[in-house]
């Protein structure tokens, strides 16, 4: 399996409902979303979002102008030219990922998360947002795509599809899960989330 696909969304902001504001009269921030590569997936209508041990971070400093705690989740979206990030209910239709921790620079990310989301103004870095897929055992999600996207277990039109079997903490390898024979490593942080293919 291969995880997402390392991508740049840049985005000059306008003041609408569904894009970052801009901070300060007349400046312009720039936010951008880039997923890591290594690993991804997700899930479908399970509103309860799996707890992992160790899966979030702190909260290392930086300012960006969308206001979200770690542990919320967030739907991230758009196109490379103009990236959209709103909050969403964990585990709902809606959500694609959660914040798992939050710093100064998007290289400050812990290095097995699945993308982060960070502003700059004037062409300097101002925060980013630390982000994994929110996954949820039971769900599916549609890992083929520019972002996941949740999708019914009965979707037959993904382009890249995978039900979360299990996750597994403490673990660094595919070879851990006990009923899949595949997954998405999170080797930093130990854990593993075990899927199979729609």
């Amino acid at each position: 399996m291969t995880g997402l696909v390392r991508r740049v969304c840049t985005a000059v902001v306008a003041l609408s409902a569904t894009a970052v504001l801009v901070a300060g009269c007349g400046s312009d921030t720039t936010p951008t979303a880039v997923p890591e590569s290594g690993a991804s997936a997700a899930t479908t209508s399970s509103e309860s979002t799996t707890v992992i041990d160790g899966q979030e971070g702190e909260d290392a400093g930086g300012d960006v102008d969308f206001e979200v705690a770690i542990g919320e989740c967030v739907k991230l979206g758009g196109t490379v030219t103009d990236a959209e990030i709103d909050k969403a209910v964990c585990g709902s239709a809606d959500s694609n990922y959660k914040v798992i921790a939050k710093a100064a620079k998007n290289s400050q990310c812990i290095s097995d998360a699945d993308s982060y989301y960070y502003e700059t103004l004037g062409g300097v870095e101002q925060g980013a947002i630390c982000l994994d897929v929110d996954w949820v055992v039971g769900g599916c999600m549609d890992v083929g795509g520019e972002d996941p996207a949740r999708i019914d277990c009965g979707d037959t039109t993904a382009v890249d599809g995978v039900k979360v079997t299990e996750i597994v903490q403490g673990a660094t390898s595919v070879d851990s899960c006990s009923t899949s024979s595949n997954g998405y490593e999170y080797s930093e942080r130990k854990f593993v989330v075990c899927v199979d293919e729609l």
